[in-house]
């Protein structure tokens, strides 16, 4: 049995004074193929390889389907900067997403108490602390209403500083090094983690 207050977060949009959060779903293909498509937003990723369309409708879109479970709060949260002109939630408003899925859930022992979040972001909105603000408002929802997790957890490219000092201000601690749970290859990771604490 699942500890977890039944809401379902696809119908919950997340605010905070300058974004906008919420769920993708398996239509918004076009807003992972336009933020792969800078080299700098990929560096850490591949070396800077832009992402195709047919890597996108054939391996990024079936991944996604595998782990979308908006009533726990897994998948990709895309995330929208409320304050550029037009619509919320426009397509030219869009900055970046946030990964929610069980740690190693593609590795024959998924962690389903410890969840992994990662963000990747354009390069515009880099500096404006909008990853870490809306990591921190989705890891607060899940807190609240997804009460078997204990830990969450997050990996980078050890030079990745970014994205490390992300995890920083969220108040994880690197934990080690070690090779990378989801690609085949010397791909070696930095993995920091914080424990839940409930009051």
């Amino acid at each position: 049995m699942i500890n977890f207050m039944e809401i379902d977060i696809m119908k919950n949009q997340l605010t905070t004074d300058r974004l906008s959060i919420s769920i993708m779903t398996l239509d918004d293909a076009d807003l992972l193929y336009d933020l792969d498509q800078d080299p700098n937003v990929m560096k850490y990723i591949n070396g800077g390889v832009l992402t195709s369309r047919a890597d996108i409708n054939n391996i990024y879109i079936p991944r996604l389907k595998s782990y979308l479970k908006p009533v726990k709060g897994w998948g990709l949260w895309k995330v929208f900067n409320k304050n550029i002109q037009g619509h919320a939630d426009d397509r030219d408003n869009f900055v970046g997403w946030v990964l929610i899925r069980p740690m190693g859930f593609f590795t024959e022992t998924p962690e389903f108490d410890n969840l992994e979040i990662g963000w990747r972001f354009k390069k515009s909105a880099w500096g404006q602390g909008f990853a870490t603000e809306s990591a921190k408002a989705i890891i607060d929802l899940l807190i609240k209403h997804q009460l078997d997790v204990v830990k969450f957890s997050a990996i980078a490219d050890e030079n990745n500083v970014g994205s490390i000092n992300i995890m920083k201000k969220l108040g994880m601690q690197f934990i080690n090094k070690q090779q990378h749970p989801d690609v085949v290859g010397d791909a070696e990771v930095v993995l920091y983690s914080m424990e839940v604490i409930r009051t």
